[in-house]
């Protein structure tokens, strides 16, 4: 099958903002998640540039306080992907909730096209903690307005066969899992991006 030509045109540029989930932790850099992502996009026939702004051990406070220098590169489009080490930590999912309020203010207020990651907590924090942390996601996506993806691990968290030995971080294979079920939904913010654009 013929590889669609990618649009010179789009010069889009998406900023995968996250933890070692986005960085890629343990993998070569040609197979971490902004790598895959901008290959899936280029077989689409988009020029995509994605931006690798994800820090191995980032909570939602780090990528709060850093986001001035992620921003630099002037993203059209961020892919939020933080809260997972905050849930390893056990902190308070408010303070969480907080952080990424804050980071969403931010992203909308510059009007950026935002696509917000959702995230669960381990099961060893119980029930309550894990509730609280599963509807924060939810609730900013409807706050702000933007699209949820609702966990990003989806189809690879709990699968031995998809993750590295320490059962946290994806393989190369799991992050083209990830990166097969979120594509429709980063194509979908590219469309609304583009409807925003030729509608000015």
């Amino acid at each position: 099958m013929m590889t669609p030509p990618a649009r010179a045109d789009e010069n889009l540029r998406i900023l995968a903002f996250g933890d070692s989930l986005t960085a890629g932790y343990g993998l070569r850099e040609s197979e971490s998640f902004p790598a895959r992502l901008q290959a899936a996009l280029a077989a689409k026939g988009i020029a995509a540039q994605v931006i690798n702004g994800g820090v191995s051990g980032d909570t939602s406070a780090g990528g709060l306080a850093r986001l001035d220098w992620a921003l630099a590169d002037d993203p059209d489009i961020v892919i939020v992907e933080l809260g997972a080490n905050d849930g390893l930590r056990g902190l308070d999912p408010a303070r969480t909730q907080e952080n990424l309020d804050a980071v969403l203010k931010r992203l909308t207020v510059e009007k950026r096209a935002v696509l917000l990651t959702g995230m669960l907590a381990p099961p060893n924090m119980g029930a309550d903690y894990g509730d609280s942390f599963k509807r924060m996601y939810p609730a900013l996506a409807v706050k702000f307005a933007v699209p949820l993806y609702p966990f990003f691990l989806d189809g690879v968290a709990a699968d031995l066969a998809l993750n590295q030995p320490d059962g946290i971080h994806p393989t190369a294979a799991g992050v083209d899992i990830i990166v097969a079920r979120i594509l429709p939904d980063v194509l979908a913010v590219i469309d609304t991006l583009r409807g925003t654009a030729s509608g000015n």
